[in-house]
């Protein structure tokens, strides 16, 4: 039963790191510093518990197949693609961004953050693009 929830879960994970991705960005352009790190450090923990859940989900199940059919499968296999490989890309340039802020060199952290931001945002709001048509408006039968 635990198993079937961890979809759900992990969108639910990645809204939440939207969420907190964007309030954070809000937080520093209002120069309010310490309610920026916290939306940035509370999206990092839930990136890595999504990931954790993510890998855990799929060493159990496997793999999910898409059923939609049509116009549907272009677009399901193109936001999924670009989500996975800016997924991928994602790691080690939140990983740098957050050391760069932690160890206070803030303008490195600043030249960075300008990718690392809307790449991070694309990622969190696709996976749960991906999570609705996967289980929701195409799921498998």
């Amino acid at each position: 039963m635990w198993l079937k929830l961890l979809p759900t879960f992990n969108a639910l994970l990645n809204a939440t790191t939207g969420i907190l991705i964007v309030t954070g960005y809000v937080m520093i352009k209002r120069k309010k510093i310490k309610q920026h790190r916290a939306c940035m450090v509370a999206a990092v923990v839930t990136s890595a518990v999504f990931l954790v859940s993510y890998i855990v989900y799929h060493s159990y199940h496997g793999a999910s197949r898409f059923a939609g059919s049509g116009l549907a499968r272009p677009v399901y296999f193109t936001i999924l693609i670009s989500h996975t490989t800016l997924a991928l890309v994602i790691v080690p340039l939140v990983i740098v961004t957050l050391r760069r802020a932690l160890g206070a060199r803030f303008e490195r952290h600043r030249k960075i953050a300008r990718w690392t931001f809307p790449m991070w945002v694309y990622v969190s709001v696709t996976g749960v693009v991906v999570y609705l048509m996967l289980y929701h408006l195409y799921p498998s039968q």
